[in-house]
């Protein structure tokens, strides 16, 4: 079985009724524990992101606005008001244990769009890699229905799946999936372990009751085909111990989602099913480097074919054009031709613009 402990890129869910509270507004006593929790993450080694309900929530307390659904104008007001005051409570809560937080506000569009999909891949690694923990919520105030996420689960599996996660957890008001609805059905059993999502497993899910969350069992069954695909095992927790995180450590009651494969290979499998939009051709001194697990510089390219754009398929070959793998670009074709042959410290000079050393990174390449 899964544990958290063994995981070392973990990205934590947190549902909006357990952060806040319908009377009292933000729980910070609760915020403080989970902040403990993340500190000892971080101190055995591990990244942390945050995926966080609840500015919806905080703002509509801050407006006074009525209970129940609310027209779109108004949620996205709401989170206008309540984005700030989330971030600085997480900052406040994570500051004291020496740990810096990033705002990172996202829609569905960032992970449809290849382009701005790489984009918050690549933020978000940096951040990782600077010891920040990202503090990640859907965009309320400017998303529409056509480019939500809808809900934070989903959001969620994305991240774990855009970052190589290993480890996603869910905290929310139940602690996992049953067989039916439990507070429907007193014969309903705990499942603490699933290894596939099949259509029996998904049959089982039932909605949530809370008055502050949009997501129910459906939506975190979702999530999880999201993130056991892409090689993340994920975790439904109820979050309301004042340690959530070591209570799940320590026996917790749960439900595991084991993973199809680790993030790598599943990442690995994904790029190499696609269909490449052009063909970059690299001299030998970039065949034995690629070979090495080496990304690929801009040094090493000596034609590039086809039209393609930032974060699109390309096949990699070598110089007698034989097929030697495939990446995502972190140029257009255009780009790529006007910095082939060059330096990295050249790509400034020659866009006019600062720009990535890296033509295809490692991380984005099958060989």
């Amino acid at each position: 079985m899964a544990t958290l402990g063994e995981g070392r890129r973990i990205v934590v869910k947190i549902g909006s009724a357990l952060l806040v509270d319908q009377a009292t507004g933000l729980r910070g006593d609760w915020l403080r524990g989970l902040a403990l929790d993340i500190a000892d993450l971080r101190a055995r080694g591990a990244d942390v992101i945050v995926v966080s309900s609840g500015s919806i929530a905080l703002g509509r307390r801050v407006l006074n606005l009525p209970k129940g659904a609310l027209p779109l104008e108004q949620s996205q007001a709401a989170a206008a008001v309540g984005q700030i005051r989330l971030a600085r409570a997480y900052e406040d809560a994570l500051q004291s244990h020496g740990i810096t937080t990033a705002q990172v506000l996202v829609t569905l569009e960032d992970s449809a769009n290849r382009r701005r999909y790489l984009n918050s891949r690549n933020t978000l690694r940096q951040l990782l890699s600077l010891g920040v923990v990202p503090i990640v919520n859907e965009n309320d105030t400017v998303a529409t229905d056509e480019i939500r996420f809808g809900d934070n689960d989903r959001l969620a599996a994305q991240v774990a799946a855009t970052v190589d996660a290993d480890r996603l957890v869910l905290l929310s008001d139940v602690d996992g999936l049953y067989t039916a609805n439990p507070s429907l059905d007193p014969q309903a059993r705990h499942l603490p372990l699933i290894d596939r999502i099949s259509p029996e497993i998904e049959a089982m899910a039932g909605e949530g009751v809370s008055g502050l969350s949009r997501g129910g069992m459906v939506t975190k069954l979702m999530a999880a085909k999201i993130a056991t695909g892409a090689g993340c095992a994920m975790v439904i927790a109820k979050g309301e111990a004042d340690r959530p995180l070591r209570a799940l450590e320590q026996g917790a009651r749960c439900s595991w989602f084991l993973a199809e494969e680790d993030p790598q290979a599943a990442r690995k499998r994904w790029i190499a099913a696609m269909k490449p939009r052009g063909t970059i051709v690299v001299d030998d001194g970039a065949v034995q480097a690629l070979r090495k697990g080496k990304s690929l510089l801009p040094a090493g390219v000596t034609e590039v074919v086809g039209d393609f754009g930032r974060g699109d398929p390309v096949e990699i070959a070598g110089p007698g054009g034989a097929g030697l793998g495939k990446g995502l670009a972190r140029y257009t074709h255009e780009e790529t031709r006007q910095i082939k042959g060059c330096q990295s410290r050249e790509i400034e000079t020659l866009l006019g613009y600062p720009g990535r050393g890296v033509l295809i990174h490692r991380d984005d390449m099958v060989v």
